[in-house]
């Protein structure tokens, strides 16, 4: 959306309002030019909210993802535009031009989904999924500590496990993961696995993976913006539909979703837009997992299959 709206108003000035933790994604984009705290906005006054974003001297505000407590603010701003999507019952009432989109029911993926917002102010908002990936405008901008980048062998395809999502996405299971690992070949591959220190626990206890020389923990050791990197400097990574996997699709690098065949979580929705980014999802829809926090559909995806895809790419 911000290369989108560059390219139309080239001396425009574009600010991102999000949480901490999305700090380090938006520093590597080239297009957004500052970024907004929304958890230390939200801890001040009413009053005090208000000053702060009419300090913005925004003209604009578009609400790509809904929160009322924010379109309430931008409107008690007086920001001149306020654009929202019509499914969401605040927006009537605080925003000035209503976007009439469904995403629930929609074929579209989410990110045609968000540059429908943009109708109205500017000349094209209509993008195909292989067109998308040129607009990323996204790039590492940390260094790597040494004695992680010395890990990585530019003589094997570094390769990055990312076994769990801390709840955002359905997972393909540890024992995928791990038999992944041993299938693929040890001259060709080095494996890492990545996650928090608490995913790492779980990752590796009794029913997870095997800990071995071939298989490079790094759990706990990264902080976002050194994941980011790290990613970068990487080959690949396979993942369910969790953050470091469209990042890896953003930076160019080999990216391979595993999804469930579930809506609105399946792929047609959420997959991982990059020059080398696929997915894997079994054939059909499927339903009966809905209230389960796994999907015996995406469980149920061979790891042989995932090994011959990479492998086919490496070779």
């Amino acid at each position: 959306m911000a290369a989108v709206l560059k390219k139309e108003f080239p001396g425009c000035h574009i600010l991102f309002l999000g949480k901490t933790y999305t700090s380090e994604i938006i520093r590597c984009s080239a297009d957004v030019d500052r970024f907004l705290d929304w958890d230390q906005i939200k801890r001040l006054s009413p009053e005090q909210q208000v000053a702060e974003l009419k300090a913005t001297g925004a003209d604009v505000i578009i609400h790509a993802f809904p929160c009322a407590a924010i379109a309430r603010l931008a409107k008690r701003a007086e920001i001149n535009l306020r654009v929202g999507a019509s499914g969401r019952l605040f927006h009537w009432n605080t925003c000035n031009r209503i976007i009439w989109l469904s995403r629930r029911r929609s074929q579209f993926h989410e990110a045609q989904l968000n540059l429908k917002l943009l109708r109205g102010l500017v000349s094209r908002y209509t993008f195909t999924l292989l067109e998308i990936p040129e607009l990323y405008g996204f790039s590492s901008v940390q260094s790597l500590p040494a004695e992680i980048e010395q890990l990585l062998k530019p003589d094997k395809f570094n390769l990055i496990l990312h076994p769990r999502s801390k709840g955002s996405a359905r997972e393909w299971g540890l024992h995928n993961f791990n038999k992944l690992a041993e299938i693929l070949p040890q001259d060709k591959f080095r494996i890492f696995i990545t996650g928090t220190a608490d995913e790492g626990r779980m990752v590796f206890s009794e029913e997870g993976l095997k800990r071995s020389d071939r298989i490079i923990d790094l759990t706990g050791k990264l902080q976002l913006g050194e994941l980011i990197t790290f990613i970068h400097h990487a080959d690949g990574l396979i993942a369910a539909s969790t953050g470091p996997l469209h990042v890896a699709a953003a930076l160019g690098r080999v990216a391979i979703g595993i999804y469930p065949p579930m809506r609105p979580i399946h792929p047609a929705r959420w997959a991982p837009l990059g020059k080398k980014a696929s997915y894997f999802v079994k054939p059909g829809t499927c339903s009966k997992c809905r209230n389960r926090g796994s999907c015996e559909c995406m469980l149920s995806i061979d790891p042989a299959s995932v090994a011959q895809r990479i492998i086919t790419l490496v070779s």
